[in-house]
């Protein structure tokens, strides 16, 4: 029993010390605060609807009318039966947000270097190289929490894999089963993808490790095991992975149907996004170098200089109060590379970097190519369409990979990489087998690439003009002089971090130095060096999370404040939806109190994209009038909101005198510009072969259809019309799940006006209804539940089995 306390004593020190870590540098969320995040604002309002719901009724509704005309929640946090992973997830993520995403990088890379045989001081120190990546901190403060997540599961992933391949296949199978589900449960797939990429890699050194030392039984045994674990942790998470593929072809994600552009011309045909919009952020190949050096090209799109800066000083030579100078250089645009918004640079550590070199001229193992594989790959697809030839071939030809966008957010590859292979350099130096004179000379090797780095970049300052695509703007409102003080800053910056970056490396090559030269033990080496990596990511991290970055609990909780347009609208207890011209269809404020067309998503509905980039934005009323928009918030001459009431609304539903019949996508969404949306309906008969529609309809001034009940799910109208008619229904068509009924009977509903919802309905006063009832969720809940089942049984059986041979 001692000595198993012996045994674990250490790594729940450790345990703890993460702890500490995470609640230190968040530490208002002790007093209760939330750290304000812009990604989770708009969630709030794009979730709102149907949290009410779910809180209310205790069910889930998998559908939401308060965005973008009603879509599926499968992307907004929905909750499946039978998700026992997310339970377990939450366990793990104990800790209040968003140090409980802090905590999960810390402990799972901890995990994955003591898998790699890394002594546990050191790995300790990796973790912390790697959770303090200035990256991973960026991302919580600006809210992408599912990028997080599934980022805080890679290290365990990657354990779990290489624990197989050492041949503990109990334990393999179990951590990457358990690990792979969860990652998959974060739910953010383009990480996970990435993921994928570096396995591959991995696997393929691997191969060629197998193929010199002909162990081919060992490794297809190792990939049998890896495989069922895989697959166990995709059957877990069966609900949200079928729901979302079906959800993934009926937004922008999937294929257009259209041909033509909303000026007519050719439309390229894509299976994806569009390759402009999946390379808009692009690495640029000299922005590579802020991985070492932090603000290389000046940080972000709003830099906080303070009164130490020659903005500020320019700005009270000018007569400008002190403290309406220090405002204004509270937030200015030091970046200068070509990336459209950067909130931070993924900053490594100039202490990790030349750790990670040193490993490169140390380390002999198999991990280090796989490793390095992983670094180049990822820096080379981060730069996109700077280097367009890989890019439009993974474009072109590698599976899934057009589905993602933001190509410069592969580099979280990277990301973990160098950490890893610094910490694997790290352990060769204290090695007592490799001789003195190899680590001295990697040392020097690597000073003199990283140091030499930083000195050319610093005189190199002459070649480059600082200077922006947002400097028109401020030099149209701010003139010349201000512009000019701005450029200074971004060369001061410039200057001040390559001499920060150049002065961590040798400090670092000191502590190295001493250590291989036994003037420093080894215990005294790791706390020195880790108190310099701390200080040298923890003072770039802090300069865009800080304290300043939390608010009061309520403020996250209900981030929205109605303005007196919204309590305008309130008033109007009918069922309809708002616009906000303002916003577009990009913002969910108007989701948080309204019915809405617009939102908040980077998987918009792709036929209201499409409506709204050939009408609304070419002021089609016709279209707000069928997707039932009866308020319009625009501003007065003041600035100020007010709502303008639609009075040609069409309402919630409507019988029409006439069908227009075409025969593809770009008649039907045309045909829109031209005709009374209230009496006319465009119906595209090849999609809907079995429907048969005539051309005309009697339709008299007592035909009328009542909503009588409505929740986000299920929809009740009463309809009285003395002949058969076609009733138009102002709701998205969404080809499964959505089930219609007349007086409880079962029908075929239709999709017209090329996105909204129809239905023939007989002569006389009926009931209709429409529910949701989507099948991949009983689905996928069944195959997630067999999922569970198997990997409780697994783990049953791998537990008794390590158990049994202890006992032997």
């Amino acid at each position: 029993m001692n000595q198993q306390l012996q045994k674990w004593l250490p790594h729940l020190l450790v345990t703890l010390f993460f702890i500490a870590a995470s609640l230190l540098y968040f530490a208002p969320v002790l007093q209760g605060k939330m750290i304000y995040q812009s990604d989770i604002v708009q969630y709030t309002g794009m979730a709102k609807e149907q949290n009410e719901y779910r809180a209310a009724t205790g069910e889930e509704p998998y559908w939401t009318d308060s965005a973008f005309g009603g879509m599926p929640t499968y992307q907004l946090g929905a909750d499946y039966p039978y998700n026992f992973i997310k339970k377990l997830d939450k366990i793990i993520r104990f800790l209040p947000r968003p140090a409980d995403y802090l905590f999960l990088y810390l402990i799972g890379f901890y995990i994955l270097l003591l898998v790699l045989k890394v002594e546990y001081r050191m790995a300790a120190l990796g973790a912390l190289a790697f959770g303090f990546s200035t990256y991973l901190i960026i991302i919580l403060g600006v809210g992408h929490n599912a990028k997080a997540h599934a980022i805080g599961y890679f290290p365990l992933v990657l354990a779990g894999i290489l624990r197989t391949f050492q041949g503990k296949y109990i334990s393999g199978f179990l951590l990457t089963a358990f690990s792979m589900a969860l990652e998959i449960n974060a739910n953010h797939f383009q990480m996970t993808y990435y993921l994928l990429l570096l396995v591959l890699v991995l696997g393929v050194v691997y191969l060629i490790d197998t193929a010199k030392k002909r162990t081919w039984k060992h490794f297809g045994k190792s990939i049998g095991i890896l495989v069922v674990a895989v697959v166990l942790g995709v059957l877990t998470n069966t609900a949200n992975l079928i729901a979302t593929q079906e959800y993934v072809g009926w937004s922008t994600r999937g294929k257009s149907e259209l041909t033509l552009n909303p000026d007519g011309s050719p439309r390229p045909v894509s299976t994806g996004l569009d390759r402009e919009y999946i390379t808009e952020y692009s690495y640029g190949i000299l922005e590579s170098f802020n991985l070492f050096i932090p603000r290389l090209l000046g940080g972000s799109n709003g830099e906080n200089l303070g009164e130490d800066s020659h903005t500020f000083d320019f700005l009270v030579s000018q007569g400008v109060s002190p403290s309406q100078a220090l405002e204004f250089t509270s937030s200015l645009p030091t970046y200068w590379g070509d990336q459209t918004i950067v909130a931070a640079p993924a900053y490594i550590g100039a202490v990790v970097w030349l750790l990670f070199l040193v490993a490169v001229f140390l380390v002999r193992s198999k991990h280090k190519w796989w490793l390095l594989g992983g670094v180049v790959f990822s820096l080379l697809l981060s730069w996109g369409k700077n280097f367009g030839v890989l890019t439009d071939f993974m474009i072109d030809y590698f599976p899934m990979y057009n589905k993602f966008r933001a190509v410069s957010s592969i580099q979280v590859i990277l990301e973990l990489c160098i950490p890893v292979m610094a910490v694997l350099g790290l352990r060769e130096l204290a090695l007592k087998e490799t001789s003195e004179e190899a680590k001295l000379r990697a040392i020097k090797l690597a000073v003199l690439i990283l140091g030499g780095l930083g000195v050319l970049l610093y005189f190199m300052q002459g070649t480059f003009d600082f200077m922006s695509a947002s400097d028109a703007i401020y030099r149209q409102y701010y003139g010349n002089e201000l512009v000019n003080a701005i450029v200074a800053d971004r060369e001061a910056i410039f200057q001040s971090d390559s001499i920060r970056s150049v002065l961590f490396v040798l400090i670092t090559a000191l502590i190295l130095w001493l250590f291989v030269k036994e003037k420093l033990k080894q215990n005294g080496m790791i706390l020195i060096l880790g108190l310099v990596m701390l200080l040298d990511l923890w003072g770039v991290d802090r300069r865009y999370v800080t304290a300043d970055d939390f608010v009061p609990a309520r403020q996250m909780l209900k981030p929205f404040s109605p303005t007196e347009a919204d309590l305008q609208i309130a008033k109007d207890t009918s069922r309809f939806r708002v616009f906000e011209p303002s916003i577009g269809l990009n913002g969910a404020r108007t989701s948080y109190f309204h019915n809405s067309i617009g939102g908040y998503h980077a998987a918009k509905p792709r036929r209201l994209q499409e409506l709204f980039e050939y009408h609304i934005a070419n002021n089609n009323v016709g279209v707000l009038n069928m997707l039932n928009v009866k308020y319009i918030i625009q501003e007065n001459e003041k600035g100020q909101p007010y709502a303008a009431i639609n009075p040609y609304v069409n309402g919630n539903a409507w019988f029409v005198d006439s069908i227009k019949q075409v025969s593809n996508p770009d008649d039907e969404i045309k045909s829109l510009a031209s005709f009374n949306t209230a009496s006319n309906a465009v119906f595209n008969a090849n999609d809907f072969s079995s429907i048969k529609l005539k051309t005309t309809y009697t339709v008299d001034s007592l035909a009328s259809i009542k909503l009588v009940d409505h929740q986000p799910n299920k929809l009740t109208y009463r309809t009285n019309n003395s002949n058969e008619g076609v009733a138009v229904f102002s709701e998205m068509y969404y080809p499964y799940g959505w089930k219609a009924t007349i007086d409880g009977q079962i029908v075929p509903h239709f999709r017209v006006n090329y996105a909204l919802r129809a239905l023939e309905i007989p002569a006389g006063s009926h009931e209709v209804e429409f529910s949701f009832e989507p099948k991949v969720v009983k689905t996928g809940s069944r195959i997630a539940l067999l999922g569970n089942i198997l990997l409780a049984l697994a783990s049953i059986g791998g537990g008794y089995l390590c158990w049994r041979k202890k006992k032997i």
